[in-house]
């Protein structure tokens, strides 16, 4: 593969709250570097809501020298917030590209589901649970609709950054690949699909544009990848926060098991042909590790994180930080390190 990446998370941004409360930019550096020299990653895909944030850290990572794909993630936005969000973000990616660094502009992430005027539903929840009874009616002129935004949402992107740009899709969302320089999709193996997945790939690589691979990941507890994007119905949530408080049952750790999950699709995007892929990802805020009493309240185990958060105290490996890498850190890094298959 051309583009080796992990997804950086700086903060998903949901009706004016962060996910991320507090953002130490000498930490962002650290683990970039990390990314970097330990996982042998060459781009990263910088996600979150902030703009200030996403540009102080791809900043940080075109200093690294680090293939930086700019990504606003919108939350519950309406269309004409999402398109003032790209521009403000375009402006600082442009500003980016200009001082020299490799910049790929992504305008969105599953823009139908995480936001407002594509779906029928007013919360990702209803929407998803649309989709699920009645697929036919959710997805009855979605592709116009979305497609029409992706449109406007390319030219005013364009009107100020003059690099490349994609959309992190979903499949069902029927997206025209006119206006971008990348077909890029959101591509999680489940169970359900296994059997045909390494086929899909091929096929999508064929294509007449380079096709990047965003959002695969699972979590670190028997069983997770094979529910596909299902992998998160596991944990409890606050009713009135969304904020996790505990997984729904006593769910057996299997670090090795996300680890193998993660090399499998590596293996298969490297030799089908893929450009780019960006491992979804580093650190997920939210989910700590906590590995002593109930198990049930070690959230990291649903994390898709590659590093466990810990509470309280700093990691062993790398004692300047809150965390240690997982078993899935090790996987990704020797399958980098081979620039190719084993």
């Amino acid at each position: 593969m051309r583009a080796r990446g992990m997804t950086y998370d700086t903060g998903f941004v949901v009706h004016g709250t962060t996910s991320l409360p507090d953002s130490d930019l000498a930490v962002v550096r650290r683990e970039l570097a990390i990314i970097r020299d330990d996982l042998h990653c060459n781009a990263i895909q910088i996600i979150g809501g902030d703009p200030d944030r996403l540009e102080l850290a791809a900043d940080a990572a075109a200093e690294l020298g680090l293939e930086v794909w700019f990504s606003p993630y919108p939350l519950e936005l309406e269309p004409a917030q999402i398109l003032e969000l790209f521009r403000d973000c375009a402006e600082r990616a442009e500003r980016l590209r200009q001082r020299g660094a490799a910049v790929v502009f992504v305008a969105g992430v599953e823009l139908s589901v995480m936001n407002h005027g594509f779906l029928p539903g007013e919360s990702q929840e209803e929407r998803v649970a649309q989709l699920m009874s009645d697929p036919a009616e959710a997805m009855r002129d979605l592709g116009v609709r979305l497609n029409a935004f992706l449109r406007d949402a390319a030219a005013a992107i364009r009107e100020r950054f003059r690099g490349e740009l994609t959309y992190a899709s979903i499949q069902f969302e029927q997206v025209d690949w006119t206006p971008f320089d990348f077909v890029t999709f959101e591509l999680i193996r489940s169970a359900e699909v296994a059997d045909r997945f390494r086929d899909a790939v091929r096929t999508l690589a064929r294509g007449p544009k380079p096709l990047a691979i965003t959002g695969f990941g699972t979590a670190a507890y028997r069983g997770a990848g094979d529910r596909g994007g299902r992998v998160l119905e596991v944990v409890e949530h606050d009713p009135e926060t969304r904020a996790p408080i505990r997984l729904n049952g006593v769910h057996e750790r299997d670090e090795a098991g996300q680890a193998e999950y993660l090399d499998e699709l590596l293996e298969i995007f490297e030799t089908e042909g893929v450009d780019s892929a960006f491992v979804f990802l580093f650190a997920l805020p939210g989910y700590p590790h906590r590995p002593d009493g109930d198990p049930r309240d070690d959230l990291d185990r649903a994390s898709l994180s590659i590093v466990k958060l810990l509470e309280g105290r700093r990691g062993r490996t790398y004692p300047d930080m809150t965390w240690e890498p997982k078993a899935a850190f090790s996987a990704v890094a020797r399958r980098y390190a081979s620039g190719g298959p084993r």
